[in-house]
């Protein structure tokens, strides 16, 4: 029997970027196949790497079960060292191996071919085009099209001069699920059926710490930050990404008899930075090889899919009718990516260089400040409207200002 080796799209990686890709193409009747380093029956032990916390935007979008859903919150939490901020909007903690294995599987059953156990190498470039890819060594495939949705290892991308992450931007974080919380502990937020995050640099120096609620006395609970020493200027211990959330862990009575649930442990990293070139000749780069998550929650889901139907829409455009992937033609992604992918990303980005260098006490100031304005002001800072920013703002702020400014 032979196999196929041309196709309309080659697509590098199976995470939700690269899957739901090859779900949205396939449906629209191209020939798709997914090239994934993880063998099928461990997937996705090893590419399990994210607290899958999202909206329903998310899930009515790209038509997500709820059966890959651990737990519906009703809240979102800020905490500083001593204040909290607390809103109300619906979420969901999704069971992020059932969420993949459902876009594969359903991407299969429009058509998308899947061939596990295929660690993609370069780019197959012909006469200075993408043409195809090669894996395993020296087997090769060829597409019209070829994506990198291989997160922040970018083989394609790099090869091809795209892929700019750089290490001052680099966040870790790990993440575990207990059992035996106090949810409700007294002088603390009430976390049941919310989504935390805490602005604190004993516990995340540079970078923030979360409790996601999963239903009983069970939360996801995690420590990110970039590794960056200008940013991790007010940690009080050399300690490594284990060791601050163990020291969280030892310190936060809301665990004090919490017990970590086996097999739990999640790790992973992302580049806070924004994107350069993401498309060339032939080719484009989604999901975590751009790098698309949001700077300021560390969301990354929801930017991942859509930059996976943006992706999809260029491709449908470029091969409809004459087929023309030029570099110009593919150009329209980078488009639709600042358009619809990640609107205003570089004040988003400037939140978060802001949000990290601030100290606890700024933290603080920031939670009460923010208890005090609308709804409507509180949705416009998150989405980067400056002039509610500026407002924000204090004389005591110029140190900070001028320390962001002094760093870029």
């Amino acid at each position: 029997m032979s196999v196929t080796t041309y196709y309309d799209v080659v697509i590098a990686g199976a995470g939700p970027a690269g899957a739901h890709c090859a779900r949205d193409l396939a449906g629209r009747g191209y020939d798709v196949v997914v090239l994934e380093t993880e063998s099928e029956e461990e997937y996705p032990a090893q590419s399990n790497k994210s607290t899958g916390g999202t909206f329903a935007s998310m899930m009515t979008s790209f038509n997500i079960p709820d059966d890959v859903v651990m737990h519906e919150t009703r809240s979102v939490v800020l905490e500083s060292p001593n204040n909290h901020l607390s809103q109300t909007q619906p979420g969901f903690v999704l069971e992020f191996s059932d969420f993949k294995d459902y876009l594969v599987a359903d991407g299969r059953q429009n058509g998308a071919e899947y061939r596990f156990d295929a660690r993609v190498r370069d780019p197959i470039i012909e006469e200075g085009d993408v043409v195809g890819v090669r894996y395993n060594g020296n087997e090769e495939v060829y597409g019209e099209i070829v994506i990198d949705a291989t997160g922040p290892a970018a083989p394609l991308a790099e090869n091809l001069g795209l892929a700019d992450l750089e290490r001052n931007n680099h966040a870790i974080g790990i993440e575990y699920q207990f059992d035996g919380l106090t949810l409700d502990q007294t002088g603390y937020a009430d976390l049941t059926d919310a989504m935390m995050l805490r602005l604190d640099h004993e516990y995340a120096p540079g970078g923030y710490s979360w409790i996601f609620h999963t239903g009983d006395d069970s939360a996801k609970v995690g420590v990110c930050f970039i590794q960056n020493e200008r940013y991790r200027e007010h940690a009080t211990q050399d300690r490594t990404v284990d060791d601050y959330l163990q020291h969280w862990l030892d310190t936060d009575p809301r665990f004090e008899n919490a017990e970590r649930v086996p097999d739990s442990q999640v790790r992973g990293s992302a580049h806070i930075q924004p994107p350069g070139s993401m498309s060339t000749t032939s080719f484009m780069a989604i999901g975590d090889t751009v790098p698309s998550i949001d700077p300021v929650w560390g969301e990354g889901v929801y930017k991942c899919m859509k930059s996976a139907r943006a992706a999809a829409m260029t491709a449908d455009r470029c091969l409809s009718g004459t087929v023309e992937t030029s570099a110009r033609a593919m150009a329209v992604y980078d488009d639709l990516w600042h358009e619809r992918v990640a609107p205003q990303q570089d004040r988003r980005q400037l939140m978060t260089r802001l949000l990290y260098l601030a100290s606890n006490d700024r933290y603080d100031r920031l939670m009460r400040d923010l208890n005090e304005v609308s709804d409507a002001t509180l949705s416009a800072i998150n989405k980067g409207d400056i002039r509610k920013i500026i407002r924000l703002l204090s004389l005591g702020d110029v140190p900070l200002l001028w320390k962001y400014w002094r760093g870029m």
